[in-house]
């Protein structure tokens, strides 16, 4: 009857994820909280301890972490497998600083200052390395799934971070040989090195072949015009890759992390992308589930005041050392606070190092079950403290905005220019075309990541809020020709406008607007001239159609001005265009 378990835990999975995630959500619970929580719901330390009085609730649980173990672990590959995807070789060197410095003091002071603590809390030497090396690590899982969601994955924040989990991923192998040494059966320190030496040789030889093979075999796949070819081989190539490195001792994510980035060299990146993003979703949620399910409720609650300190305690410590390394190394402030509250949490690789440890006799049950809590405790709280890293991140940069604007011009020097606020890709395009035609402009972003880059390419692009009204004198609004409103959220770009207007009666504002009822609420304010999102797209894409379908082109261009100048109207007296 084995298989009709599964499919009663398929059935249990399909109702949290499709029913019991979305009803939180309505109430504001975050996804990745959502699924933690119900895994303790569904989880045999959940309704598995009710089912035991009433029978029933055997039907609405996961009773056996071990059936749901592999497909986790499937959903961690998965997601190390897309974060591959979006990153380039070029651009993963650019990471190196931050793998290795960043990283590696974060790692080497984290689990030594938790090893400490654990020694004088009274474990052995052998017990307290072991505990400090498990709890430096933090969730790639958790931490890239609340990126991800966020959009920033491939902001200068989102790289630092995968940079320091790309660290820790390189380190789960040392930890677990050593972790085997030290315990009953441990190899000697030879066959440790010798092990590390083959897992070093593999992925080299891994990241050749594939940069070299990989592109002949998906063109072949691409020739039959088989998507589901496509797909089977991308799968091949995740689970082959991950086993692998499972093999030679390193991690299995580790290996998906590399296959999907020597995919991104690939013209089929985007396509594997969009093929596998659903499974993605369902599997990482199920990882997450597999973490709720570990905790038992009994347990946490005996044992409560205890394992809320010392989450406590690693949560602080963690996040100390993690900002101070990031601070080191040339990470600002506000991004090193949210890259220090965002992975100051222990992560899912800590349970396979205890469960090493105790097999080994390394550290006792007791101990073992008392950590094991502690980690899912601080991976619960995480989704928290990533919105709280959120706040204090912008609340930090708009002190940093107000306190000196990071290196305006003389406002002397400055005349018949444009003023872009807000740089992001409509800022940029709009930039383009004013470098194309030599129109000088000047550029204002809070988004201390993009002035940085940009800063760095030779464009004008200065760190500051154009609501404020002593950054918009610096940056020479009194003898500015335009200013272009380009920000996507109304808020802000409502600020902006009114500041601008408040500023000089005379600007001429243009504004991109999200959609017509933003747009009337622009124009209210003073914009001159207000483009919603989908306005241009939508006439531009009816244009080519009815060329396509036999139109002629100035008839087309007239019908395309007719229809402007009715959005435009309507815009103009607040109603919704038809």
């Amino acid at each position: 009857m084995e298989h009709v378990a599964w499919i009663k835990d398929f059935l249990v999975f399909l109702a949290v994820a499709g029913l019991a995630v979305p009803l939180l959500h309505r109430f504001g619970v975050s996804q990745v909280l959502s699924f933690l929580v119900l895994g303790i719901a569904v989880g045999p330390f959940g309704f598995g301890r009710l089912s035991r009085d009433l029978p029933w609730f055997s039907d609405l649980t996961l009773d056996d972490p071990e059936r749901v173990a592999p497909f986790a672990e499937l959903g961690i590959m998965a997601l190390l497998f897309l974060i591959g995807l979006e990153l380039s070789w070029s651009r993963l060197a650019l990471l190196r600083k931050y793998v290795v410095l960043v990283g590696g003091a974060q790692f080497a002071m984290s689990a030594a200052a938790i090893g400490i603590g654990a020694a004088l809390l009274g474990s052995g030497p052998a017990a307290a390395t072991v505990i400090g090396l498990a709890l430096a690590m933090s969730s790639t899982a958790v931490v890239m799934q609340i990126i991800e969601s966020q959009g920033r994955t491939a902001t200068h924040l989102g790289r630092v971070a995968l940079s320091i989990l790309l660290l820790q991923d390189l380190m789960v192998a040392p930890t677990l040989f050593l972790t085997g040494f030290l315990g009953a059966g441990g190899g000697t320190l030879a066959e440790f090195g010798w092990t590390l030496a083959k897992g070093v040789a593999l992925i080299a030889a891994i990241v050749v072949i594939g940069r070299y093979a990989l592109g002949s075999v998906f063109r072949m796949a691409a020739q039959t015009g088989s998507r589901e070819l496509i797909m089977a081989i991308s799968l091949l190539v995740l689970v082959g890759f991950s086993i692998l490195t499972a093999r030679a001792g390193l991690s299995a994510p580790l290996g998906a992390f590399l296959a999907g980035l020597i995919l991104s060299e690939t013209e089929y990146r985007h396509q594997i992308e969009i093929d596998l993003m659903p499974f993605k979703g369902l599997l990482v949620g199920l990882f997450f589930i597999s973490v709720g399910m570990t905790v038992d409720l009994e347990f946490l609650f005996k044992w409560l005041p205890q394992i809320l300190g010392v989450a406590v305690l690693v949560i602080a410590v963690k996040a100390v050392i993690l900002w101070s390394a990031a601070r080191a190394f040339g990470v600002d402030g506000a991004e090193s606070t949210e890259i220090a509250l965002l992975l100051s949490q222990a992560g899912e690789f800590g349970f396979v190092a205890l469960a090493v440890a105790a097999a080994g006799r390394v550290i006792e049950p007791g101990p073992v079950q008392f950590l094991t809590a502690t980690i899912a405790l601080t991976m619960i709280v995480t989704p928290a403290l990533a919105q709280a890293a959120r706040q204090v991140g912008k609340r930090l940069e708009q002190k940093a905005n107000h306190a000196s604007p990071r290196d305006l011009p003389d406002d002397d020097g400055i005349a018949d220019h444009a003023i872009i606020g807000g740089f992001g890709r409509v800022g940029q395009t709009i930039a383009g075309l004013l470098s194309a035609e030599n129109v000088p402009y000047l550029a204002l972003e809070v988004n201390a990541a993009v002035v940085e880059q940009q800063r760095k390419a030779g464009q004008p692009v200065y760190f500051g809020d154009a609501s404020r009204a002593e950054l918009l004198e610096r940056a020479g609004a009194k003898r500015a020709r335009v200013f272009i409103v380009t920000l996507d959220e109304v808020e802000p770009a409502e600020r902006m406008i009114r500041a601008i207007r408040e500023f000089r009666a005379d600007a001429v504002v243009l504004a991109r607007a999200v959609d017509h009822q933003s747009a009337s609420r622009f124009i209210r304010l003073g914009a001159v001239e207000v483009v919603p999102e989908t306005l241009e797209a939508s006439l531009q894409l009816g244009g080519r159609a009815l060329e396509m379908l036999g139109a002629s082109e100035d008839a087309v261009a007239r019908r395309l001005a007719v229809m402007r100048e009715q959005f435009e109207e309507a815009i103009k007296k607040g109603a919704t265009p038809h």
